[in-house]
């Protein structure tokens, strides 16, 4: 596959950026991109993150998170999303999952074999969340030691029947007739607003890459996260910790700035916690008070919270050695989390 040598990233000069070719689909040339943030004081490791539905990679604070401890942040933008979504694609649509691993593959070659990380761990939000341990069962890599998921999509939200075997059928019959039918829905805006700095939030990021209003789900792409969820619930096999952090609390009546900061209004964290110990061996999940469906992209108390907890399971399970110079910043261990 052919790439795009190191140039800076939109992020600003600390952050690089490479595009990587893929083999071309239905739609045409498809790419793939992929961020880094070096630290001041490497360790040798890494972390490699994958964003959620109509999303892509802006997280500056996370990224400086772990570069502060001495990881190698590298961030992707799947296929079709973000830095990687060209004017000829349908945004964010694949068929199969197993479509990301192409470029996963990729970007793990790039972080252990050309740059030498010999441990890394697996970060992936909402979408994100469930892919990542979906490749990280059939690929196995070697240098994977951790998982760190976000607010993982694990079910569907909504009425029992979204998740009856008769919907699953129909899902895959309508799935193979027309892929491409769009999924009449609603989509108030209000998530978008409570993040966006020039509307209810903090965080700067480019509206044509993450609109307010989402992006439009097709019947394929649905099916293919079905597909998804079907193989997690029937559990997954990794040894590896992972954690597993959503919000306290979900929200799905009438939405505003307020509700959809303090609580997560896109999945239900009833069903995050359920499935959670479907991905492995060695899952802890921890509900954050006052956190929003990006965990990270919390009010400030509730990131607080999140990194905490973040940095004490990195302490037990990951770095159990616990002397390096990262733990300098860590957050109020005494900061409340609650465990499910």
């Amino acid at each position: 596959m052919s790439s795009v040598p190191l140039q800076a990233d939109i992020l600003g000069p600390d952050y690089r950026v490479e595009t990587f070719s893929l083999p071309p689909d239905d739609e045409g040339a498809v790419v793939a991109t992929l961020v880094s943030l070096e630290p001041d004081r490497p360790r040798g490791r890494a972390v490699l993150h994958v964003h959620g539905f109509a999303d892509y990679f802006f997280h500056t604070e996370y990224a400086r998170w772990w570069a502060d401890r001495g990881y190698t942040f590298y961030a992707l933008d799947l296929r079709k999303y973000g830095r990687s979504l060209r004017d000829h694609q349908t945004p964010n649509y694949v068929a199969d999952l197993r479509e990301y691993f192409a470029e996963i593959d990729l970007a793990w070659w790039r972080i252990t074999e050309r740059d030498g990380h010999r441990q890394v761990i697996a970060s992936g939000h909402s979408t994100g969340g469930l892919t990542v341990p979906l490749w990280a069962h059939e690929r196995r890599p070697a240098e994977l030691v951790a998982l760190v998921l976000n607010s993982p999509w694990f079910d569907m939200q909504g009425a029992a029947w979204l998740r009856s075997p008769a919907t699953r059928v129909a899902l895959e019959r309508l799935g193979t007739r027309r892929p491409l039918q769009a999924i009449p829905r609603k989509i108030s805006g209000v998530y978008g607003r409570s993040l966006h700095r020039e509307h209810d939030g903090e965080w700067d990021y480019d509206l044509r890459w993450k609109p307010l209003e989402s992006r439009p789900v097709y019947v394929g792409w649905l099916r293919a996260v079905r597909r998804g969820h079907a193989q997690l619930h029937a559990g997954l096999d990794l040894a590896c910790p992972t954690l597993v952090l959503s919000s306290a609390r979900s929200h799905f009546g009438e939405q505003t700035t307020e509700t959809a900061a303090t609580n997560d209004i896109v999945l239900d964290v009833e069903q995050i916690r359920r499935w959670a110990s479907s991905v492995g061996r060695h899952v802890t999940s921890v509900a954050v008070e006052g956190a929003m469906h990006d965990v990270v992209l919390s009010r400030p108390a509730a990131r607080a919270r999140a990194y905490a907890v973040l940095d004490r399971w990195l302490t037990a399970w990951v770095e159990p050695t616990g002397s390096d110079e990262q733990h300098d910043q860590r957050g109020d261990p005494d900061e409340g989390d609650h465990g499910a």
